[in-house]
């Protein structure tokens, strides 16, 4: 397939794995972002393929694992409303809360529609006026203009029947949370591509220098990831920390302009609890008090919420990238895809998923 099949070629695949057993001399962890990157790697067995000196670990960058646990019980409290027709992506439903999901709320006679773009819910919103259609935002920077612009859209209209329960959040203050842990082992990052098509790269040149380690915005095909990790590993062997970007048919250093300017026009930065993680300073985005009856967490009592994780799951540690899925003793048991207990076992980007998707095939388990 045009377009595709080139960054999927075996024989350059052979090339930078040769040039990667070149240049490695000592062991070197890293870390890959974006859940849509994990994918990749067991999906085309990448992880098989690399020398044993580089080991691969796995970050915080699945928008539905990282959504905090009250933030989603708010959600399942707003949905199960008798007035509030809610809107969510498909991913989002399965998602455990404290109690139990979204789609738990559907089964017992909620208005809960899955959508495929936020301009399905002012489209709800404006043919309904009687009710109030709620849209449940949750992404990186990547998704954040489109919702913005879906806020402006609904504002312009008057669609005061219209909200957005927003769950979006930043990835170089998570890096540099990460980095800062008194445990941390990653020595460099393949930061994610999508991300750094939005807001460019020029946030992550502080964290290479301050914390001494490589960044290297990288795409989502075999092709990117494989040479991701050979500038990585190149900028450790010669003990350089810079920002340097494979990501070249899409990343820009100043990113998106426009998209950038919605962001800043809607939301504002704001401290946000991490799923697993705990609370990272300055690292969400908020509906500006401009925008206060459009945030659905203003309009609807829903501050008294008090969320319970299960103990059993690991996801926590898995999303800082210190342990892997398979260490987790509840994997693959109490805890599957159409069982599970945390969100990086629910997510289309959620690590768990990834393991249980590949690697229960590899052994003939699925």
């Amino acid at each position: 397939m045009k377009y595709l099949d080139e960054y999927r070629t075996p024989w350059i695949a052979r090339h930078i794995l040769t040039e990667i057993n070149n240049n490695v001399t000592r062991p070197w962890v890293i870390m890959e972002v974006c859940g849509g990157q994990t994918h990749a790697i067991l999906k085309h067995g990448i992880d098989q393929l690399l020398p044993n000196k580089i080991e691969l670990v796995h970050g915080p960058g699945c928008p539905v694992c990282v959504t905090p646990l009250e933030l989603l019980d708010k959600a399942i409290a707003i949905a199960a409303r008798p007035e509030v027709t809610f809107c969510s992506y498909g991913d989002m439903l399965r998602v455990p809360g404290s109690d139990h999901d979204l789609f738990k709320v559907k089964s017992t006679g909620g208005d809960l529609r899955i959508i495929y773009s936020p301009l399905e819910a002012v489209k709800i919103a404006r043919e309904h006026p009687d009710r109030q259609v709620v849209f449940f935002a949750v992404g990186f920077e990547t998704t954040a203009p489109g919702n913005g612009m879906t806020i402006l859209q609904a504002e312009k209209e008057g669609l005061h029947n219209f909200s957005v329960l927003s769950s979006h959040v930043l990835v170089p203050p998570a890096i540099r949370a990460l980095l800062s842990l008194p445990d941390n082992r990653v020595q460099g990052y393949l930061a994610p591509g999508h991300v750094c098509t939005v807001m460019g790269w020029q946030d992550y040149e502080a964290i290479a220098r301050r914390f001494k380690v490589p960044i290297v915005p990288t795409g989502f095909e075999p092709m990117d990831i494989l040479e991701g990790i050979l500038m990585v590993v190149k900028q450790l062997e010669q003990g350089r920390y810079e920002v340097q970007n494979q990501y070249r048919r899409s990343v820009k250093r100043e990113g998106n302009i426009p998209a950038q300017e919605i962001i800043n026009t809607v939301f504002e930065v704001a401290d946000r609890n991490w799923r697993g993680i705990g609370p990272i300073p300055a690292s969400g985005l908020r509906i500006r008090q401009k925008f206060a009856d459009f945030d659905a967490e203003r309009k609807f009592p829903v501050s008294s919420i008090y969320p319970r994780e299960p103990e059993i799951c690991i996801s926590g540690q898995v999303l800082q990238g210190l342990k892997k899925p398979k260490e987790c003793t509840a994997f693959g048991k109490e805890c599957t895809p159409e069982h599970p207990l945390g969100a990086t076992m629910v997510s289309n980007e959620g690590a768990c998923a990834a393991y249980y998707k590949y690697n229960m095939a590899r052994v003939g388990r699925i």
